[in-house]
């Protein structure tokens, strides 16, 4: 039987993000998985798997909030902006400054801030990835865009920080696009330093968190046992932010050929309602861009039989 839905993966270090496509479509036994967003190879964490039809949802849990968990270290910047780069510039003087100067240059980086991209970074400028250009040792202006920091928070209660490298870890919750990595140097900016970020985790995804994840090692013994059902979720779990609407009697058919409808009024408050039968994701509705008081299908999910 076809298998459909999300996979929390937990990613190890030393793999990218498509090494793991890879290895799941051997040990789930399809070619239809697709992640939700690059973890670089020396970063783990969190990374949601879409199966099967859930593979439709990969853009709504790419574009969903995350929460890492990072080293900042103050005295140091390099290349990739993290521990896996050249040094650029190095500040071996004593330093020493408060929690509380700390605590400013949170509230100075959250909200709406804007950040230009690493040059080690995949973003793309003329239809090349920004690494590229980086590794052929080429300049090109890199665009600024504007990123959402929802929290930062400070995760050890020193009260002074002092030394000629000084590393804090911190929490970070954030929308798409952030890099972390630009984060840390915007920290050591304020604080008067070059800074590189020296470890990251991804702790949240979505609505996936490290608890509910599973590591390859563990799938392929689910495998092993004839349980590997246990580590999908319904893809329904990757709607929990939208209003689930039940679809009317005899409009069935009609959604699930596209139907455009009347707007519905939950579409005043979300962008997106999600029409159920049984609690199975039917379809997905959206405000109609051209024809007011009216929506159209965004995403249609095929019967499971």
């Amino acid at each position: 039987m076809a298998m459909h839905g999300i996979l929390p993966l937990w990613k190890e270090t030393g793999m990218t993000s498509h090494d793991c496509v890879f290895k799941l479509r051997s040990i789930l036994n399809t070619k239809k998985v697709g992640h939700t967003g690059t973890l670089d190879p020396s970063v783990e964490g969190v990374l949601p798997i879409c199966i099967g039809n859930a593979t439709r949802l990969a853009e709504y849990i790419t574009d969903a909030g995350k929460e890492y968990e990072a080293i900042v270290s103050i005295g140091l910047s390099t290349t990739t902006e993290d521990a896996d780069g050249e040094v650029v510039e190095e500040d071996t003087t004593m330093k020493r400054f408060s929690r509380q100067q700390i605590l400013d240059a949170f509230e100075q980086l959250t909200g709406t801030i804007t950040q230009t991209p690493p040059m080690y970074s995949a973003v793309k400028v003329n239809g090349r990835k920004l690494y590229h250009y980086a590794r052929a040792g080429e300049a090109v202006e890199r665009p600024s865009r504007e990123v959402v920091i929802h929290s930062l928070e400070l995760l050890d209660d020193r009260e002074v920080y002092e030394g000629t490298v000084v590393n804090f870890p911190i929490r970070i919750a954030c929308g798409k696009g952030t890099y972390i990595r630009t984060l840390s140097v915007q920290i050591g900016e304020i604080l008067g330093y070059p800074a590189h970020m020296e470890k990251l985790i991804r702790s949240k995804s979505g609505t996936y968190v490290k608890d509910e994840c599973f590591t390859l090692d563990q799938l392929r013994e689910l495998k092993e046992q004839g349980e590997l059902n246990q580590a999908v979720r319904p893809l329904e779990s990757a709607l929990t932010e939208f209003p689930k609407v039940q679809i009317p009697n005899g409009m069935y058919v009609g959604i699930q050929n596209g139907q455009v409808l009347p707007m519905h009024p939950f579409l005043n408050e979300s962008d997106k309602i999600v029409f159920v039968e049984k609690d199975k994701a039917v379809a997905i509705y959206v405000a109609h861009p051209t024809k007011k008081g009216l929506m159209k299908p965004e995403k249609i999910f095929p019967k499971v039989h």
